[in-house]
């Protein structure tokens, strides 16, 4: 004997169909207004938002630590401070004035010419014949340790740290009363001691005599052979009294201020260095870029990393981080006071929706290890969130819709009607 009786599914699974999906809502929606307006940990991306970097929200890590860095818009003023601040020798070594004259050091060899008016003086005996002038030749000597040479019937003569001239004066002086009106010729017959280095990257790297006439750095390099490599591969370093600065090559060719006046004990370290920028975020290509030059542009820079992305770049938000020296941040505007060192991390924010924003690029000129950023725009972070969101969704509405096929399944085998619903199925199913 078998009974009949109806069987709602929609009570069976229609309600947990809506308890689930609420609860997925629920749980998004939360997600999304938690993390509404800043950086979203959780959600893929190239580096930091561009309001990230304009309120300095850094602590991306959760450890409370925060590296502070300046944020600089690049505008007229900024540019003129710029135009300023290319490193070079210039700046660097204040002393500009061409060498003075050598003088002897320790270990140089000396040469003496002694002159008298007349025959029979101290050194020109009258009965001395034909002689071929009225002077006579010191052996060659070399200045002691002590710092001085010998001369006869003058005694020992101080040298070291002084000029031929000097030199002479005081021998004159010491003579004076002994020899008929002596002249003295001093000369430097070997330099051991007024020297500079040539090293590295050229053809023939030496320690030169400083030149009596005064060189610059281009002439002792020259010296030297001159540089092994391409220009725009090199960099000369310069270290001078506990002083050291490192230019590009193309600094001394192009920007003649930079090629100061060779000095004693200079070294000149020339090497090969490729000048490189990096490329994050939403630029057409990412990656570290040669600068194949010996300086280029930020829009040059742009360009060879590609230009920016149609789809994901906001082009008000390009940025440049470097490290500048405290008094050139100080002439920045920067408040000094909030950094400790001597380097300040500061980033240049560039706005290519304006169209002057590129006259501007065309003169900030990249640095060697200089980082580019270019942010995504707003409208990139929104889609990502709501492409989450489907994704979310439809994890939930996977099993659901597998669990639904299953009764349905059931149901026809069953024979029983089946009716799909917004909430579930219905239908009914006679049973024995």
């Amino acid at each position: 004997m078998k009974s009949t009786g109806a069987y709602n599914y929609s009570e069976v699974i229609g309600g947990y169909v809506l308890t689930i999906r609420k609860l997925a809502v629920l749980a998004v929606l939360g997600s999304v207004l938690a993390s509404a307006g800043c950086t979203n940990p959780w959600m893929p991306v190239a580096g930091p938002e561009s309001w990230d970097v304009r309120q300095q929200a850094v602590d991306v890590s959760g450890t409370g630590y925060r590296l502070p860095f300046a944020l600089v818009n690049l505008d007229p003023r900024v540019m003129s401070v710029l135009a300023n601040s290319t490193p070079g020798f210039y700046g660097t070594f204040a002393d500009r004035r061409p060498p003075m004259q050598i003088k002897f050091g320790i270990g140089d060899t000396v040469s003496v010419t002694i002159f008298e008016a007349a025959a029979g003086g101290l050194f020109i005996p009258s009965e001395a014949g034909v002689r071929p002038g009225n002077f006579v030749q010191i052996p060659n000597q070399n200045v002691d340790i002590k710092g001085n040479i010998s001369v006869p019937y003058a005694g020992s003569v101080r040298a070291v740290d002084r000029t031929p001239e000097e030199v002479q004066q005081s021998i004159v002086n010491a003579l004076k009363n002994r020899a008929i009106e002596p002249q003295v010729v001093v000369a430097l017959v070997t330099q051991n001691t007024s020297l500079l280095s040539v090293l590295g990257e050229v053809n023939n790297p030496a320690r030169l005599p400083v030149s009596y006439a005064g060189e610059k750095i281009l002439d002792s390099i020259t010296r030297a052979g001159g540089p092994k490599g391409q220009g725009y591969d090199t960099w000369v370093m310069l270290e001078r009294n506990g002083k050291r600065a490192t230019v590009p090559f193309g600094a001394l060719v192009y920007d003649m201020k930079n090629n100061i006046f060779s000095r004693p004990n200079d070294t000149i370290y020339v090497y090969r260095e490729p000048q490189t920028f990096v490329a994050f975020g939403a630029s057409g290509h990412q990656g570290q870029f040669n600068f194949d030059a010996w300086r280029i542009s930020l829009v040059e820079a742009m360009a060879k990393a590609g230009g920016l992305n149609d789809f994901l770049a906001d082009p008000a938000s390009v940025f440049v981080y470097r490290g500048e020296r405290r008094e050139f941040a100080e002439a920045l505007g920067v408040d000094i006071s909030k950094f400790d060192g001597p380097v300040i991390p500061v980033v240049y924010n560039v706005n290519f929706r304006d169209p002057a924003g590129y006259f501007l690029a065309t003169k900030f000129q990249m640095r060697n290890k200089d980082v580019v950023f270019a942010s995504n725009a707003a409208a990139v972070e929104q889609a990502k969130v709501m492409n989450y969101i489907r994704l979310v969704t439809a994890t939930v509405n996977d099993p659901i819709v597998a669990a639904t096929n299953v009764y349905v399944l059931k149901a026809a085998i069953n024979g029983a009607a089946v009716t799909g619903t917004a909430t579930g199925v219905s239908g009914s199913i006679a049973t024995p």
